[in-house]
């Protein structure tokens, strides 16, 4: 949560939404806003979706006079809803937008805050806001998060046009769209400007940057490198979107961090087939295997979902074994959730219990081989980059570390790493 004169953000989910989380606020201080919640949602599963509900009740019940707004995701896929429930909606496309967050009285006393009329009077509810400023209508503008943190997150694409089964995005932010170049390199010299020194680059499908422009994302990684960025992360790629240009800037490019995080989802064939994913369980290891021997230092990360429709006991197993044969070292795991709509919600279920257990069994496997991975870097040297409160941060392969002596914040300092305390390893300065 991030608040200041009066405008509070509540970020639920993704990279991204803490990215846009910052141009939300920034809107609503524009705005004049005052005694004002805005909840950033999240819709990737049933229980983020359950979160944000429970969290916009207990706001609406805990703070009466207060504007609760909620935006993102789950505000578009259940606006009424929300509005039912006495909150405004805003569009995500309208959500960096200060005319979102403007209210205006009628006949001299305050409207509801569920049923806002904006300054233009244009449009009569908050609800017909969500509806009239509709998805791809507006050009994506790049999002950088707040100065808060020693890495900005900079969202430069948002949208999807895919169609994977069991996923809701496409109905929750339209149709894929990129920021330009030249805006994205804009938000990373303020990012730079105010003194970050490591930039997050993220989206909801990052690896189609550009589709929509005829430019690509290596292009937008090499006009980065072109600034003074000293470290530069990617999140979340399709495998299949890994081409020569983009993996030899991952392999030979010091700059941008040996750490790569696929969106695999699963790891047996006929479960892939069934998401309607565009890769194969071998296209994954092999791509695995190629970052690796290019760049041995390389971080392996992975989205898997656990328990999807019709997964049996040897579908499971060969996603389990994923872990291994991928060296998935930090591993995004949850259990499959049904989202309304969507073609797998159709599809014989295999029980949210099920799906419990065996997302369970996956993180199990998973932080074996993080500890293990872990345990190996002992002894090794690193640059760590230090966030604001000069103990914790992150090695350039992504590895949490904590410092043995406090360290100037946002600094960059050649460490030793030591022994593994729980998920993190203990640091110690050494000559530059």
């Amino acid at each position: 949560m991030s608040g200041a004169a009066g405008v509070e953000v509540v970020n639920f989910g993704c990279r991204l939404n803490i990215a846009e989380g910052e141009a939300v606020r920034a809107a609503a201080l524009r705005a004049g806003a005052a005694d004002t919640i805005v909840f950033n949602s999240c819709a990737v599963t049933d229980e983020a979706v359950r979160q944000a509900r429970q969290a916009v009740r207990r706001a609406l019940r805990e703070r009466p006079g207060a504007h609760v707004v909620v935006t993102g995701c789950a505000a578009e896929l259940e606006a009424e809803r929300f509005v039912d429930m006495g909150a405004r909606v805003v569009a995500n496309d309208a959500k960096g937008l200060a005319e979102s967050y403007r209210l205006k009285e009628k006949n001299g006393a305050s409207t509801s805050p569920a049923r806002t009329d904006l300054d233009d009077g244009a449009i009569p509810s908050p609800f017909a806001l969500s509806l009239s400023k509709g998805r791809s209508s507006l050009p994506y503008a790049p999002a950088l998060s707040g100065a808060d943190h020693a890495r900005a997150f900079l969202g430069v694409q948002t949208g999807c046009s895919h169609a994977c089964t069991f996923c809701a995005t496409v109905r929750a932010r339209g149709a894929a769209r990129s920021a330009t170049i030249e805006a994205v390199v804009d938000a990373a010299r303020t990012a730079l400007t105010r003194g970050q020194r490591e930039v997050v680059l993220t989206g909801v499908d990052l690896a189609s940057y550009g589709d929509d422009s005829g430019t690509s994302l290596a292009a937008l990684v090499e006009a980065l490198l072109a600034l003074p960025v000293e470290r530069l992360r990617l999140s979340s790629l399709d495998p299949d979107r890994v081409d020569d240009a983009l993996f030899a800037l991952l392999t030979e490019e010091a700059r941008v961090m040996p750490h790569v995080h696929l969106s695999l989802q699963a790891g047996d064939d006929m479960v892939l087939t069934r998401m309607k994913r565009r890769h194969r369980r071998a296209d994954a290891v092999r791509l695995v295997e190629r970052l690796k021997a290019a760049r041995p230092a390389i971080a392996i990360g992975a989205d898997l979902i656990a328990g999807f429709p019709t997964e049996d006991d040897t579908m499971f197993a060969n996603s389990l074994a994923l872990i291994d044969d991928a060296d998935i070292v930090f591993g995004h795991i949850f259990p499959y959730s049904p989202r309304a709509g969507t073609p797998a919600a159709r599809m014989p279920q295999v029980g949210r219990a099920v799906a419990r257990e065996r997302a369970a069994v996956l993180r199990d496997a998973n932080a074996r081989r993080r500890h293990a991975w872990m345990d190996a870097q002992a002894g090794r040297t690193t640059q760590m980059l230090v966030e604001r409160d000069g103990l914790t941060g992150h090695g350039e392969n992504f590895a949490a570390l904590a410092l043995t002596a406090p360290a100037a914040p946002e600094s960059i300092l050649p460490v030793r790493i030591g022994a593994r305390d729980g998920e993190r390893m203990i640091a110690g300065r050494t000559a530059a």
